[in-house]
């Protein structure tokens, strides 16, 4: 199998000071035990699940595929950034922004190109440098859109075309003619030859000839996920494909809430064609283009065969605005039915319907609703309000749905919640004390826990919100990796309780200026993209993992771990924690085991503490797949220093 939890090099390992102090109970004489004579309780079959939010260029410039940026002439209402003319002397041309004879009411700018002097031999008109370059790939078909129209007696051509940046080398070009006074859309196919792979390029529609042309909603595609016209970066999708997630956690996080009620996540404008898109404010300083829109949010569930965990607009902004409960909250309360709806409804439904025809007549999986976003922070204390208001509607209308609240272990106006949602962002050292009895204050009669957002970083006096963060690398290294691993058998010992966990954030186009938060899951430019060691932690932890929870009892040492059992094949998943500098000699004993099989399965990830990957070092540290020869129930092993181990033991 190829994916990227196969067999590669293990790199060598540098100690790091030991991060498990006194209070873990180290004794002398070592030993790790599952007790597999029962099930400790039931895995959760949605243990392990994604997150995802418009922050660090998640879907514009990442996994939304669209290469051209302000494609829609909206990032700034001055100018048109991130566009620029191309005129070579002697040619001569300008842009500028129009709003005179708008493409529509959703897009209501176009750029207005005029070009005063140009010929064959040196045409003139406007490039995009799309999100830190336009990827180049050999042998490639690109789509190319755009809407333009032109002044009277001027009908073309056009020349669409990649070049590189310096604009020497034309990677693929076609013409269009046909212009008119009047919008009219064009669609031209890109193939690049034989190329070497870069990003350093751009998109250009130029002209041999002087006239003025209006453009709008210029758009370019390389090939997508399942090949859709408005879809997703392949790369990006199959690397979270790899994670086999069973749910995604969506629109957010703070784009939910939006910078304020105004600008909140917009569903309903953010369905059907582009062009009827008119995009909004994000959360965190830059303008989503909202092709991502609902739709593709559940398409984009369904091809990784996970469910949506659905995030509704509670009448809280990031501005710390609120809606006041009653009647004024009452359009959002159906704004969230009318959303739920458009997810679940059937096709006799007004939502349902539209979604149907907006390509996906059958209802998606939904049995998660969170209301609102870390309400926590709401400094006028209105959620206990505002949660009743949506609970007592949804419920209503939705009975089988659970809902979750963003303040875990409240009763909110005496509703109690199906389930709370916990953030956690801790250091690696902060997961590792308190890891080791985690979950012992958990109440087991409910509400059920969501770790809707957790991750470990490096340095304790260095938490993702700290100014100095952005020094950092933006992906985590090999010591952030064993935090988050400590913190996963955690969860997975209490799974019974904590049905859902997901890592936050997922996505981050590393180029400078393009990231506002670090650590985060999984990297990229617009050529290539890479996982963090917590990435490759993360799929090893859920890619092995039974229904049953075995018990577990460790002494003596400073390794942390988990198992759980697969009740159909029996197999035994033992995932253990290495923090320390130093090899561990870890004696296992398998309680109600009376022998296994003689090959265990060995996946290994272990490096330097300081150790990352990166777009040039994609896989400095990887796990390496291995097997070990025994069939004795109580055996020694010894793991390597600041290792993540995930041992698979089929008892005979």
């Amino acid at each position: 199998m190829n994916h990227p939890f196969s067999k590669i090099p293990m790199h060598p390992i540098r100690t790091f000071a030991l991060l498990l102090a006194s209070a873990a109970g180290l004794i002398a004489g070592p030993s790790f035990t599952i007790d597999a004579t029962r099930s400790a309780g039931e895995v959760s079959p949605r243990l392990y699940g994604l997150m995802t939010e418009e922050i660090n260029h998640s879907y514009d410039g990442g996994l939304y595929a669209e290469l051209i940026q302000n494609r829609a002439f909206r990032d700034n209402s001055d100018t048109p950034v991130h566009w620029s003319v191309v005129a070579d002397d002697p040619s001569v041309a300008t842009i500028a922004l129009d709003s005179a004879d708008p493409l529509n009411d959703q897009l209501p700018t176009s750029l207005r190109l005029t070009v005063a002097q140009a010929s064959m031999q040196k045409p003139a008109g406007v490039a995009n440098a799309g999100y830190w370059g336009i990827p180049v790939h050999p042998l490639t078909r690109y789509r190319a859109s755009l809407w333009a129209r032109a002044e009277a007696g001027f009908s073309g051509p056009l020349t669409v075309s990649i070049v590189s940046d310096d604009g020497r080398q034309v990677f693929a070009a076609k013409t269009l003619s046909g212009l008119t006074p009047k919008w009219t859309k064009f669609e031209v196919t890109l193939e690049t030859g034989k190329v070497a792979p870069t990003a350093k390029a751009r998109f250009q529609i130029t002209q041999d000839r002087p006239g003025t042309v209006w453009l709008n909603l210029v758009s370019l595609f390389p090939p997508t996920w399942k090949d859709r016209p408005n879809g997703l970066r392949k790369d990006l999708m199959q690397m979270m494909v790899d994670l086999r997630p069973k749910f995604l956690r969506f629109p957010g996080g703070n784009y939910v809430e939006g910078p304020s009620i105004a600008v909140r996540f917009p569903w309903k404008e953010m369905l059907g064609p582009i062009e009827s898109r008119p995009g909004h404010d994000g959360s965190w300083g830059y303008r989503s283009s909202d092709g991502m829109g609902l739709l593709e949010f559940l398409q984009w569930t369904e091809d990784m065969g996970a469910e949506a965990v659905l995030g509704v607009f509670a009448g809280y902004a990031l501005n710390g605005t609120h809606v006041t409960p009653g009647p004024d909250l009452e359009p959002f309360v159906q704004e969230a039915l009318d959303e739920i709806e458009y997810v679940i409804g059937d096709t006799t439904t007004p939502w349902g319907a539209r979604r149907a025809k907006d390509g996906h007549p059958a209802p998606f999986k939904l049995n998660y609703v969170e209301i609102g976003n870390e309400d926590a922070f709401d400094k006028l204390k209105s959620y206990d309000g505002r949660y009743a208001q949506f609970h007592d509607a949804i419920k209503a209308k939705y009975p089988q749905l659970k809902l979750i609240s963003t303040i875990p272990e409240t009763i909110h106006n005496g509703r109690k919640p199906d389930m709370g949602d916990w953030h956690d962002y801790s250091s690696t050292e902060n997961f590792l004390k308190k890891s080791v009895g985690y979950g012992k204050d958990l109440d087991r009669k409910g509400p059920e826990v969501f770790v809707g957002e957790w991750a470990a970083h490096e340095d304790t006096a260095v938490p993702p919100w700290n100014e100095a963060s952005k020094k950092m690398a933006p992906t985590p290294s090999m010591k952030a990796a064993i935090g988050d691993a400590v913190f996963m058998a955690a969860m997975e010992r209490n799974s019974d309780i904590i049905k859902m966990h997901c890592y936050a954030p997922m996505l981050v186009n590393v180029n400078p200026g393009a990231w506002q938060w670090r650590p985060n899951l999984i990297g990229y430019d617009a050529l290539t993209s890479f996982g963090s060691p917590s990435y490759y932690a993360f799929g090893m932890f859920s890619r092995n993992v039974g229904d049953e929870i075995l018990a577990v009892t460790s002494s003596g040492s400073p390794v942390q771990g988990c198992a759980t059992r697969d009740s159909k094949t029996g197999d035994i998943f033992l995932k253990l924690v290495n923090p320390e500098a130093t090899p561990q000699a870890l004696p296992i004993q398998l309680k109600g085991v009376s022998a296994l099989k003689s090959k265990i399965m060995v996946t290994t990830l272990s490096a330097k503490p300081d150790d990352t990957n990166s777009i040039d070092q994609p896989k400095n540290v990887a796990p390496v797949v291995t097997t070990l020869s025994g069939s004795a129930p109580s055996f020694t092993y010894t793991l390597p220093p600041t290792s993540v181990v995930v041992l698979t033991l089929r008892p005979r």
